[in-house]
């Protein structure tokens, strides 16, 4: 019998997984809002109409109430919101071309699974509802923290440092995600155990997670003005 090369915790429950995407949502009509200059935002998957940088308005005060919970030298370093449907089918799609290519023999359910891990399918992302936020912390210089893997680094690339409890951290990075954890989740955020920096609030996946109901579904792109505030402008 032949190792997959995605093996799965049954101790996870996937954000593909039916009964997350069975879940319905009362949508709140809540507004996105654009984070920059509220929190500090990071550059690295800017788009040019600037939809990476919008939350739910509910979301972006929690990151708020959150953040006066770190260390004092500590600050949210914030990389992606809000996604356009599109662009996340579009990311789903590339990492599950690669994972097709590391297992050849897989079946696309086997496929759509392990691409899973590491980005929703579009049906059931909270990046799409703008309730979902992929961050880390920095120190106030804007120096990234360590976390033991980098941010967004797939299962693969980091041997699965990438999953939020994984095995092996250092200590120093144990403990900085212990505080992460604390901070995100006294604001009432869920994290996606696969992804240590991918926290969420109000979509279907803290739904499941929380036993309350989805408050925030797929919103049209927001209106955006590239211009009126630079990602740089929230760095304190």
């Amino acid at each position: 019998m032949t190792t997959s090369p995605f093996p799965a915790d049954p101790r996870i429950v996937l954000i593909s997984d039916p009964r997350v995407g069975a879940l319905p949502v009362r949508e709140c009509g809540e507004p996105l809002v654009d984070c920059r200059g509220r929190l500090r935002v990071d550059a690295r998957r800017a788009d040019p109409a600037g939809h990476f940088a919008y939350l739910r308005a509910g979301v972006a005060e929690r990151l708020e109430r959150a953040e006066k919970s770190l260390p004092n030298s500590w600050r949210w370093l914030l990389i992606e919101g809000y996604r356009p449907p599109a662009l996340q089918q579009q990311i789903f799609d590339g990492y599950a071309t690669t994972l097709r290519k590391l297992d050849p023999g897989a079946d696309e359910e086997r496929i759509r699974t392990a691409a899973s891990r590491w980005c929703a399918p579009a049906e059931t992302a909270g990046h799409v509802a703008g309730a979902a936020i992929d961050l880390t912390v920095c120190t106030r210089d804007g120096a990234e923290i360590d976390m033991g893997s980098p941010e967004a680094a797939t299962p693969e690339e980091s041997g699965g440092a990438c999953y939020t409890h994984a095995p092996g951290l250092s200590e120093r990075a144990r403990e900085n995600r212990a505080i992460m954890i604390e901070a995100l989740s006294s604001a009432g955020m869920v994290n996606y155990p696969t992804e240590w920096w991918h926290w969420s609030y109000g979509d279907r996946y803290w739904a499941w997670s929380t036993a309350a109901p989805a408050a925030y579904g797929p919103v049209p792109e927001p209106h955006t003005d590239p211009h009126a505030c630079s990602p740089e402008a929230g760095e304190q």
